[in-house]
């Protein structure tokens, strides 16, 4: 997995009201860690954990009612980049978690797929 520069690039399929499309075209600052062709990483604005990355997709999905089958490609790459960024935070040895909100109800604030790694300190079983 080769990492990309850390500039913007472009949204594919961009929602021209998604916060996350304006940051992955580089409308909006982030402070990104990460970025390739499908998925870029940033540091979340409001962390809830010591490390508290987004790993979204370039394509604008906005919850996963909307995965279609051509999109298989993407969520495998989510997770393969979410597990690298971990390793990089150095949160791969003690443990992370993955959280993906689906829907209003969940927590889900931006309606643009995107995982959240949390990690640096211990967690609580999920309630």
């Amino acid at each position: 997995m080769t990492q990309a520069n850390l500039g913007a690039g472009p949204a594919l399929h961009a929602d021209p009201n998604c916060v996350f499309c304006k940051i992955i075209a580089g409308e909006l600052p982030s402070r990104m860690v990460y970025t390739d062709d499908t998925v870029v990483v940033f540091k979340d604005i409001r962390p809830r954990m010591p490390v508290h990355l987004l790993v979204v997709p370039r394509e604008h999905i906005p919850d996963l009612e909307a995965i279609e089958p051509r999109h298989e490609g993407i969520l495998a790459r989510l997770l393969l980049v979410a597990a690298k960024v971990a390793a990089d935070e150095g949160l791969a040895r003690r443990g992370y978690r993955l959280v993906l909100n689906d829907g209003a109800d969940s927590g889900q604030e931006v309606f643009h797929i995107h995982l959240h790694v949390l990690g640096g300190r211990r967690m609580g079983p999920m309630a």
